[in-house]
């Protein structure tokens, strides 16, 4: 541990109080929109997840579908309940950055890592939606914690929480091994190779390994269906060059000024390396994911979404970046650090103000022109009332959806009380839930084998790029009998299309006919 600063025995008021302000404020903006906006496409599909408890899932290991469920049973059904507990572990984040900062770098420089979390827009918003990523990164900063406490002392209770806070991570999602591959790396540096004759380095690994075991277990009793599609089947596993513009999408979501920062705290800290702890196991927690991350861009999956990231490797740089202004003249460091949190604040105020327009009736017509659409968050609102609506004349009728995530938020939205059908979409198999419905019977082949059934299915011919949209919609004539257009809905200027139709599943005579459906 390095020298502790001056400012460590001094009253740290100023920051102090300015980060439990800004804590109480961020906090209390994330409930109000917890409140208020509609499930995100896949968080509706986790919730759906979590009425089907099971040791892994088609997508992902457990613990998102389990946080929901207990989020539910404290707070009830609902957009609230299903966040409460994301909320709370990302309120705790910043106070654990703020814990760990101080006993590296001192009281000041806690606090104002601290306020650097919040201020950052990825970490900021962290807990807000019901997302694997939320437990994930809470995970790799307790791990990051622990290791450095255990580097120093090899004390067990230490190996104990590194074991545990892996063991979550595999629990959360499969990019836990990037935080193993990190670990890795430090344990070959001149420091780490002295802690694989200690003891308790082993029992951290066989603690993590039982975080992995229900991943495997599920894996094994279901044909590795989620290992082959998280390696295998989302990733090209060949170069694209347009992954290189990852520097530029991380230097927009952090904001460019604070991005350059950032990259300027990991560049003293590796030049730092050689003065032991703690520089070396920051400069390795911060650049293995970092580059891990963008090489990793590069070759693999190119169509989902992907700025989250580097998360977990700009976390070291957080806690270093307070010491590292400190070590700079007066005048340079409060230019920088005020430009610094100016630039932050104003990124986080547009991400607090863009999902505010997400959450408001009107607010997403403002963004019904943009690329940035909030399309997954908004239009379920509606759909949900029209599929009430038609349903009133029709409650013995099968509900189908087109779509998973559509299914989804049905299922949401009517809380379980009746079975949501899909049928086989490409993107159901496109983000790996295809097997999932066939495991819970809720797809395609599950509807025709409940033979002759009215049913009343809602299609969205927007989930398709516009020129596949047509043979798609053609192709529900091949999927349900008698389709009858039943109503229609054109939301944001048409960057949201819905359509309902009745009809009969599980009908023999099902032709490859054209029943009218294409041109809706």
């Amino acid at each position: 541990m390095i020298n502790a600063p001056s400012g460590r025995a001094e009253p740290a008021r100023g920051p102090q109080t300015a980060f439990w302000v800004a804590w109480t404020v961020v906090l209390a903006a994330k409930f109000l929109l917890a409140m208020q906006l509609a499930p995100f496409g896949d968080e509706a599909w986790y919730w759906q997840e979590s009425r089907h408890p099971g040791w892994g899932y088609s997508d992902l290991p457990p613990a998102t579908a389990w946080l929901i469920a207990l989020g539910e049973a404290v707070g009830g059904h609902g957009t609230l309940g299903m966040r409460l507990p994301f909320l709370i572990l990302g309120a705790l984040l910043p106070l654990q950055i703020v814990r760990l900062g101080q006993r590296l770098f001192g009281a000041n420089d806690g606090w104002y890592a601290g306020l650097l979390t919040l201020a950052l827009p990825l970490t900021g918003t962290l807990g807000l939606f019901a997302l694997p990523d939320v437990p994930l990164t809470m995970a790799s900063v307790l791990a990051l914690s622990a290791f450095e406490r255990a580097a120093a002392t090899c004390r067990l209770r230490y190996w104990l929480i590194l074991g545990i806070a892996l063991g979550v991570a595999w629990l959360c999602h499969y990019r836990a091994a990037m935080l193993m591959l990190t670990g890795a790396v430090f344990l070959c540096m001149p420091r780490g190779r002295g802690l694989w004759r200690a003891p308790g380095l082993w029992v951290a690994l066989a603690l993590s390994l039982l975080g992995l075991a229900p991943t495997l277990f599920f894996n094994a009793m279901h044909g590795w269906v989620a290992l082959g599609f998280q390696v295998v089947e989302r990733n090209p596993w060949s170069f694209h060059a347009d992954a290189l513009v990852q520097p530029i999408e991380q230097a927009l979501v952090c904001t460019p000024l604070f991005y350059v920062l950032l990259l300027w705290a990991a560049w003293r800290c590796v030049r730092r390396m050689r003065e032991g702890a703690p520089y070396d196991l920051l400069a390795v927690s911060a650049l293995v994911p970092i580059l891990g991350y963008f090489v990793l861009g590069c070759f693999a999956d190119d169509t989902r979404f992907r700025l989250h990231w580097p998360l977990p490797g700009y976390l070291p740089l957080l806690l270093l970046l307070p010491a590292m202004l400190r070590e700079l003249g007066a005048p340079l460091q409060r230019l920088l650090r005020w430009s610094a949190f100016g630039m932050l604040t104003l990124g986080s105020a547009c991400a607090f103000a863009y999902l505010t327009l997400a959450a408001l009736p009107d607010g997403a017509m403002l963004l019904a022109g943009a690329k940035a659409f909030p399309e997954h968050m908004v239009g379920w609102r509606e759909a949900v009332a029209k599929t009430r609506e038609l349903l009133a004349t029709r409650d013995e009728s099968l509900l189908v959806a087109d779509n998973f995530m559509l299914a989804a938020e049905l299922d949401f939205a009517f809380d379980g009380t009746r079975p949501v059908y899909v049928l086989d979409h490409p993107i159901n198999t496109k983000h790996g839930r295809a097997p999932q419905l066939a495991q819970w019977q809720r797809d395609e082949s599950a509807l025709r084998e409940l033979g002759l059934r009215k049913a009343l299915l809602i299609a969205e011919p927007s989930a398709r790029r516009e020129r596949e949209r047509a043979a798609w919609m053609q192709s529900l004539c091949r999927r349900l009998a008698g389709l009858r257009p039943e109503a229609s809905l054109d939301l944001y200027g048409g960057r949201t299309r819905l359509r309902w139709f009745s009809g009969f599943s599980g009908a023999d005579d099902v032709g490859d006919t054209d029943c009218g459906v294409a041109g809706n």
